[in-house]
């Protein structure tokens, strides 16, 4: 069995890249002008939405405490962004933004799997990464 605190601290990084995709998509959809485009990244939010719910449910269940506000790298990544994205950008442009961001994400959830994670941890932290790759597939599939 693992340490408790390396397990609360590493599916709260994840939690935390979970709030940032949030975040994002937010950004994303309000620049959107195609409605098939918003559609998606709407679908892709919701699922990052329910990332979540579950892994802040699953912190909670093992006594930890769900950290759940962005902090100074999250801030900094939507500053980032708002600044590359521009006030006037193509939804090819914005995809290929989410595309990177995802990826970032599954880059980080595989980080926190190769860490010192007790079974369950690891399987929730596992879905999670089986869903943002699903995530990168339906933006690439997309592309104008």
């Amino acid at each position: 069995m693992s340490n408790n605190s390396e397990v609360m601290k590493a599916l709260n990084q994840l939690l935390q890249g979970e709030y940032m995709a949030v975040d994002s998509f937010n950004n994303f959809i309000s620049r959107l002008k195609d409605e098939n485009a918003k559609k998606i990244f709407q679908e892709i939010q919701k699922q990052h939405r329910e990332n979540i719910d579950k892994l802040a449910n699953y912190i909670q269940h093992i006594g930890g405490q769900p950290d759940e506000n962005l902090g100074m790298k999250g801030t900094m990544g939507e500053m980032m962004l708002n600044m590359e994205l521009g006030p006037e950008t193509d939804t090819n442009e914005i995809i290929k933004k989410a595309i990177e961001g995802e990826t970032k994400g599954v880059n980080m959830a595989e980080k926190v799997l190769r860490g010192n994670l007790d079974d369950k941890s690891r399987d929730i932290a596992g879905e999670i990464l089986k869903k943002d790759r699903t995530s990168i597939e339906k933006l690439k599939s997309f592309k104008l």
